[in-house]
């Protein structure tokens, strides 16, 4: 009877050492076949996104790097080379009069444009809230302005701005008083720049704000109408905080745009004048390309990269905590 048993058990010990290779085999085999999905996987996402990649690296990194050291270095475009010149380029601007004034200009434009845009794109957001028929056909005609180009809205402005035979000169006899020379006058020329922007932004403004309070629940607004709140308490209490993320959205971009702006100056005043539209963006064209001041113009530009970057920075690490999702 043991003798059975032992039998029965070394019978089943060496069939169970025998199946171990043929399941370590399969295990291995198995981890080979994974690995080579891996692999095949990993070749799929090369050949799809080394394209984007290069394309990112030779026009968005490589130009950077390149601007980077053109602004350690002074040339002309004319030079074979350019020559390695330090900090000078940096020094230059800081010390020079008129490049605090160019840095306070931009300051002004883009606080200006930027707030005066989201205040008045929200305030036009909730009126197109109101569903009030003929409601999609001003929201076109608001959204306009944002698909136009600058060169476009430049030449409508222009025309608008004539103190001779412009729609402002008929505004301001209707009140007895004397259109300005909008810009030519040092005076008004960085004010009607700021008017255009605010006009070609405030219809985008206005829609991704309609979007926001679209998506808004209609419970919410219901629950606080219910328990008594007016429109101005929905507005400040609920409507308002909610908006938070589509705000925040707004900021930053339109915070970049105002910064880099560029086609309407360009159009309507040429930096002038005496340089009173003179901002940031246009300096740094205006350095390159008409004073052949190639180091400078870069200085000047990794001076708006750094500004920019930081003001990112803070929004997302500090305005971005008063966003509620």
């Amino acid at each position: 009877m043991s003798s059975g048993v032992s039998d029965l058990e070394s019978g089943s010990a060496l069939s169970v050492s025998a199946r171990r290779p043929d399941d370590t085999g399969q295990k291995a085999s198995g981890q080979q076949a994974a690995a080579r999905r891996r692999r095949r996987g990993y070749l799929l996402f090369a050949a799809f996104a080394m394209p984007n990649l290069v394309l990112i690296a030779v026009f968005a990194y490589w130009p950077i790097i390149q601007n980077i050291y053109l602004s350690f270095t002074t040339w002309d475009f004319i030079s074979p080379a350019a020559e390695w010149a330090g900090f000078l380029n940096y020094r230059a601007l800081f010390s020079s009069w008129s490049f605090p004034d160019v840095l306070l200009r931009t300051l002004v434009w883009v606080v200006v444009v930027v707030v005066v845009t989201l205040v008045l794109g929200l305030a036009l957001a909730m009126l197109f809230a109101q569903r009030i028929r003929g409601t999609t056909s001003v929201q076109t005609l608001a959204f306009a302005p944002h698909v136009l180009s600058g060169a476009a809205i430049a030449t409508i402005w222009l025309f608008i701005f004539d103190p001779n035979h412009g729609l402002s000169r008929l505004v301001f006899e209707a009140f007895g008083a004397t259109s300005p020379a909008w810009t030519t006058d040092g005076s008004w020329a960085l004010w009607a720049l700021i008017i255009v922007s605010i006009w070609k932004g405030l219809g985008f403004v206005a829609i991704v704000y309609l979007v926001g309070i679209q998506q808004i629940p209609s419970e919410v607004l219901e629950a606080a109408r219910i328990d008594g709140a007016g429109r101005w308490t929905q507005f400040r209490r609920m409507i308002f905080p909610l908006l938070s993320p589509t705000t925040f959205f707004l900021v930053i971009t339109q915070t970049i745009s105002a910064f880099q702006a560029f086609d309407v100056i360009a159009m309507m005043t040429n930096g002038g004048p005496a340089r009173s539209t003179t901002t940031l963006s246009w300096f740094i064209y205006d350095e390159a390309f008409n004073r052949t001041n190639v180091g400078v113009s870069s200085a000047a530009s990794m001076i708006m990269f750094v500004v920019l970057m930081a003001i990112t920075v803070l929004q997302f690490r500090f305005v971005e905590r008063r966003v509620h999702y």
